[in-house]
């Protein structure tokens, strides 16, 4: 919306319209810096505003998170014991007010912006059947988890392939060190460090699919602790606002000698909308929580990040900015290999944060070490951008 009434503006000063230098102040519209810091303000209020509301709402509604039983987790139970019946699906905050913030902000048509926000949509619609599910069941069990594969796959290839058959998000340029200017693919991918292109063509769809199906899922992972995926969901979500910013800038793109594409820039819209968003659920999330964001949150913004990863082909410095996402998934995966094959486990509990809580740290100290964590790494990640 802000970004058609510049363009209203620009029209009427081309033509000559005397009312377009009267309001000349309208030109800070077409600035995607001013666009991108709107969107976290209004995502931010917006949350602030309806949150009070919603959670009342979700308790009349008796949407409780169901837990797990003592005999399923045992010491933890004690642990989480005062939880039960604090309200889950609140990640309908996050997921509202970050679309609303993005329709007002952003460019919506421009492909991009539209395949992610299509993503981060859809995946939030899963999280929130499975959330349905668990409060109508009481129980912590939810859909199946091989409907929630299927549900990943599908919209992970369709993405994909809306990415290769469109020819204003397959085509990019590449400044490489030794070889200049390059023209590149939205198949192509490089690693951190590394200034040569590996080409997959159509290989890749398969790796887009798996990189969002990881990513939503390690997020709901790391949903486990209060504000825990919430405050590095920020970290991470900065840091590709800043990659997004960058690849859609040429000289910065040509400085970093990192893929470029001047229309990707428009994502640092979406990405702080999201940090916006996640800052206001934050006020109430924060120990002790008053909601949970639930799978509808946490989905959303694993299919946002993704999405947004794979855009800017900059999917495996993912693995290092989010870094304790990986960490979560990775340590359930060990758990579940080890147990399987040798009938013993690495960790106390999986995902790694229950591991830490049941060696002694108390919630505020796990969650604000991953937070530091996950900064450090995000700083990281930034600064493997550049290659010398």
């Amino acid at each position: 919306m802000l970004y058609w009434i510049y363009q209203f503006w620009r029209d009427a000063k081309e033509s000559g319209a005397d009312w377009a230098e009267t309001f000349s102040f309208l030109r800070i519209f077409g600035y995607i810096t001013i666009r991108a810091g709107l969107a976290a303000l209004i995502s931010f209020l917006l949350t602030l505003a309806i949150g009070e509301r919603v959670i009342r709402k979700l308790i009349s509604l008796k949407v409780g998170q169901p837990l797990r039983t003592a005999a399923e987790v045992h010491k933890l139970a004690e642990l989480h014991g005062g939880k039960a019946g604090t309200p889950t699906m609140g990640g309908i905050m996050i997921l509202g007010t970050t679309m609303v913030a993005v329709l007002i902000c952003g460019r919506v048509l421009n492909p991009f912006v539209l395949v992610v926000s299509l993503v981060t949509f859809a995946f939030g619609v899963l999280g929130f059947l499975d959330d349905y599910q668990k409060v109508a069941k009481k129980n912590s069990a939810g859909i199946s988890g091989k409907f929630k594969l299927v549900w990943q796959a599908l919209v992970g290839l369709a993405a994909g392939l809306f990415l290769y058959l469109t020819p204003e998000t397959s085509d990019y340029v590449f400044y490489s060190v030794n070889d200049g200017v390059q023209t590149a693919s939205v198949t192509d991918f490089t690693f951190p460090l590394i200034t040569f292109i590996i080409p997959l063509g159509l290989l890749a769809i398969p790796l887009f699919m798996a990189i969002l199906m990881g990513t939503s899922n390690a997020v709901n992972l790391t949903d486990g602790l209060d504000g825990l995926a919430t405050g590095v969901t920020i970290t991470v979500a900065l840091a590709y606002a800043v990659i997004t910013y960058l690849s859609g800038t040429q000289p910065a793109a040509e400085y970093l000698h990192i893929f470029h594409k001047q229309s990707l820039a428009e994502l640092s819209v979406v990405m702080l909308a999201l940090v916006g968003a996640c800052f206001g659920f934050l006020w109430f999330n924060c120990h002790p929580a008053k909601v949970f964001m639930g799978d509808t949150g946490s989905l959303a913004i694993g299919g946002a990040i993704g999405m947004t990863a794979i855009c800017a082909k900059q999917e495996f410095l993912l693995v290092i900015i989010g870094f304790v996402f990986v960490m979560e998934a990775v340590s359930v995966i060990l758990q579940v290999g080890s147990f399987k094959l040798r009938g013993k486990r690495i960790f106390a509990m999986a995902p790694i944060h229950h591991h830490f809580e049941l060696r002694g740290w108390n919630e505020n100290q796990v969650i604000i070490r991953f937070w530091i964590i996950s900064i450090l790494c995000s700083l990281g990640g930034l600064a493997l951008l550049k290659v010398l």
